[in-house]
């Protein structure tokens, strides 16, 4: 059955609606229909979902039923809305657009878009020389039926290594392949935790975790960072595990997503024995582990300060490698990993053999790999660096030391108009309200640097004049709210 939004809930949803860059250059069904498609674009109005009748649209929005029929003309134009006489209109995508991997909806043909929603690297140059030496390794494969629900014993060897050579001895037992970290997410998540059970995570937090967590009903508490370094408040965060005992806790603490910040050794010995205390299990990402930059000395791995089985790490190859190799893993013990891979015999069965060769290949060349990884990122980070002191200077941003984004503070509370004003220039963003739960982080802005630097420096540019045009297009000034007493 398709879902509907009543008038006053959508009317709740646009806002000020009337404030949105270039309304005085455009008629009101235009800034109408375009603060629909943006509602569409960051994920506040779901796709399918029947919008209110054009009366009763515009008796919420106070505005005449003429405006509300132009502009839902002009969104069944541009393929956003389809309508069907006596059965209403719902709300769509053109056919022309597909889902990126930030959720957003991106033209197939956009090649001018620079694109700073995506959070990850082009492949590395070594990687077709794995591909080929994977290729020659496959036939001793192939007499079998290639079904591997932990994942192939070289690659799990590897694994086990790396995490050996930074002192949290593993052996191959205690690894499951997975296809790419989100996986590997899931499928903990499928087996620690019950529907409706108690997660606490930070805020902000990586969007694709909150949205498996939302896919397990699972009942959310927050732990909020702070901007400036370390982030984590040690005393608010272990009150957070006493008071909340959840089942599980996951926490990102290597060069945390989206902040950039790295948890001290001394939270992490901390954490692992209070989530001992209360019986929670710590599910730990370690998406960016492999690029500290800066020179920067990691802490112990969060599973170094474990006795009791409470942590399971999850990581992959997306980050220092290639988000198109899907290849992730789960460290933990070794009975949990074979209960990982009976619950992973209803979902997906194994990992393609293939891919795991490549893995295997690249991770013998790691070491090579990553250092080009880290340097490239230090050029492109402190390019990135240089051109929002020169033409964003109001914004606050905390210098990361490892990962591949920083956290901007805004200057106001406008990402998620600032991302659709971007979206015009060609510069795709992801809002703050992305990476928390209640729509709030209107204040903060992911911004990767992943991509070259001449292309960082260009996108902040289009940015700061964009910036500059929410102002001269009449918006309104944020005021602080009254106090009601």
């Amino acid at each position: 059955m398709t879902s509907q939004v009543r008038g006053p809930q959508l009317a709740r949803l646009l806002g000020q609606w009337h404030a949105l860059p270039g309304r005085r250059r455009s008629p009101d069904y235009a800034a109408l229909a375009g603060a629909v498609r943006g509602l569409l674009a960051d994920g506040r109005l779901p796709l399918g979902v029947r919008l209110p009748a054009e009366r009763e649209l515009a008796e919420a929005l106070r505005i005449s039923r003429t405006t509300v029929t132009a502009a839902y003309r002009q969104l069944r134009e541009s393929g956003h809305l389809a309508s069907r006489r006596g059965a209403g209109s719902w709300t769509m995508l053109p056919g022309t657009h597909r889902v990126a991997s930030t959720g957003l909806w991106t033209p197939l043909d956009d090649r001018d878009m620079i694109d700073l929603g995506v959070a990850a690297l082009a492949a590395p140059p070594e990687l077709l020389p794995a591909a080929r030496a994977a290729a020659e390794d496959l036939p001793r494969y192939l007499s079998g039926a290639g079904y591997h629900p932990t994942g192939i014993i070289e690659l799990r060897e590897a694994v086990a290594h790396a995490y050996t050579g930074r002192g949290l001895p593993t052996s191959p037992d205690q690894i499951m392949v997975t296809n790419g970290t989100q996986h590997a997410l899931d499928l903990v998540l499928r087996l620690a935790l019950a529907p409706g059970g108690s997660v606490l995570v930070e805020a902000p937090s990586y969007p694709n975790a909150l949205a498996a967590l939302a896919a397990r009903r699972a009942r959310i508490t927050t732990h909020g960072l702070a901007v400036e370094e370390p982030g984590w408040d040690a005393d608010l965060l272990l009150a957070g595990l006493r008071q909340a005992r959840p089942k599980l806790a996951y926490l990102i603490p290597d060069f945390q997503n989206p902040t950039g910040h790295l948890m001290p050794a001394s939270l992490r010995e901390r954490v692992v024995a209070a989530a001992h205390a209360v019986g929670t299990d710590l599910v730990v990402d370690e998406s960016f582990v492999d690029l500290p930059l800066d020179g920067t000395v990691l802490p112990p791995p969060t599973a170094s300060f474990d006795r009791h089985s409470r942590v399971i790490t999850i990581g992959g190859m997306s980050k220092p490698f290639w988000g198109g190799l899907r290849i992730g893993w789960v460290r933990a013990s070794a009975p949990q990993v074979q209960r990982l891979a009976a619950t992973r015999v209803g979902v997906d069965m194994a990992s393609p053999v293939l891919d795991q060769l490549v893995a295997v290949h690249l991770l013998a060349e790691a070491p090579a790999i990553v250092a080009a990884r880290r340097a490239q990122l230090t050029v492109q980070r402190d390019a990135l660096l240089a051109a929002l002191a020169q033409r964003l200077p109001e914004w606050r941003v905390t210098v990361p030391h490892g990962g591949v984004t920083l956290w901007a503070e805004l200057d106001g509370p406008i990402s998620s108009a600032l991302a659709r004003a971007a979206e015009e220039v060609g510069v795709r963003l992801a809002p703050g309200p992305r990476f928390g739960l209640d729509g709030t982080l209107e204040r903060f802005l992911r911004l990767p640097f992943t991509l070259p630097a001449a292309d960082l420096a260009e996108a902040v540019g289009r940015i700061a004049a964009v910036r500059y045009d929410l102002d001269r297009g009449g918006r309104s000034r944020w005021r602080e709210a009254a106090v009601i007493a």
